[in-house]
C-alpha cells in the first residue's frame, strides 16, 4: 500500500514537470520510483504513461508533419545509436559515460546563464542532425538516459516554445515505443505491470494537464529559464550519481 502511494506522488511530481516543460518524466520518475519498487519494474511501468503524455504533447498543436520531416534522420541515427550503445554498455563504464554527460549539461547551462550558449546554425542542422542522432542513441543505451542531449541540441537550434515540445515529443514517442517493445519481448512486462502501467498513465495524465496549463502561460523567456533550471539539477545529478 505504502509503495503504492509512493508511486502515486512521484508520478504526479514527474508528469506536473514534463508538462510544464515538455520533458523530463522518466528522468524525474524513474530513480525516485526505484527508491520504493524493482529498478526493473519501475524502467517498465513508466514506459506506457510516458507514450501517452508524448503522444498528447505532439498532436495538441499543428506542425506535427513539418516536425517528422525535420527529425527523420536524427530518429533513425538514434536507432542505430540505440543499438551500438547496448552493445557498447559490456565494454564501457556507464558510471564514466554518466559523468561525461552530466559535466557537458552543466557546461551547456553555464554558458547559457552567461548567454554566451552555443547556437547551432540552420545551415549545419541537415548533417549535424545524423550525429546529433547516432551520440544520443549511443549515450541512452550506455547509460538510459536519451532525452538530455536531445534537449540540449534543440535548444541549440533556438526552437521556440511550440517546436521545442513538438520535437521532443515526437522523437521521445519513437524511441519510448520501441523500448515497449522491447521489455514486453523479453518478458519485463507481464499482463498485471501492464495493468500497473495503464493505471499510472491515468493517474499522471492528470497532473500532466495541469503542467500543460502552466506551459501555456510560461511566455518564451520564462520556458527558456525553466529548462535550463531543470538541465542545471539533471547535469548535477548525474555527476553526484556518477562519483557516489
Amino acid at each position: 500500500m505504502t509503495s503504492a502511494l509512493e508511486t502515486v506522488a512521484v508520478v504526479l511530481l514527474a508528469a506536473f514537470v514534463k508538462g510544464s516543460i515538455g520533458f523530463g518524466f522518466p528522468t524525474l520518475a524513474t530513480p525516485l520510483l526505484t527508491l520504493f519498487v524493482d529498478p526493473k519494474a519501475a524502467v517498465a511501468v513508466l514506459i506506457l504513461p510516458n507514450i501517452v503524455m508524448d503522444s498528447v504533447q505532439a498532436l495538441r498543436r499543428r506542425g506535427l508533419a513539418q516536425t517528422a520531416r525535420r527529425m527523420a534522420s536524427l530518429v533513425v541515427f538514434g536507432a542505430v545509436g540505440t543499438v551500438a550503445g547496448t552493445w557498447l554498455l559490456a565494454f564501457l563504464s556507464a558510471r564514466v559515460v554518466t559523468f561525461v554527460l552530466g559535466a557537458v549539461i552543466l557546461l551547456f547551462v553555464a554558458l547559457g546563464l552567461r548567454r554566451t550558449f552555443p547556437r547551432v546554425p540552420p545551415a549545419w542542422e541537415p548533417w549535424l542532425s545524423p550525429l546529433v542522432g547516432l551520440a544520443t542513441g549511443v549515450i541512452g543505451g550506455v547509460t538510459n538516459v536519451p532525452g538530455s542531449p536531445l534537449v540540449i541540441y534543440f535548444y541549440a537550434l533556438g526552437m521556440d516554445k511550440p517546436e521545442f515540445v513538438r520535437s521532443v515529443a515526437f522523437t521521445f514517442v519513437l524511441y519510448k515505443t520501441v523500448q515497449l517493445g522491447a521489455v514486453a519481448w523479453y518478458g519485463l512486462l507481464p499482463p498485471a505491470l501492464f495493468a500497473a502501467s495503464a493505471g499510472v498513465s491515468l493517474v499522471a495524465l492528470a497532473s500532466f494537464a495541469v503542467g500543460l496549463h502552466v506551459q501555456d502561460r510560461l511566455d518564451q523567456q520564462a520556458f527558456n529559464r525553466a529548462v535550463l533550471v531543470f538541465l542545471a539539477a539533471l547535469g548535477a545529478w548525474l555527476v553526484w550519481r556518477s562519483i557516489g
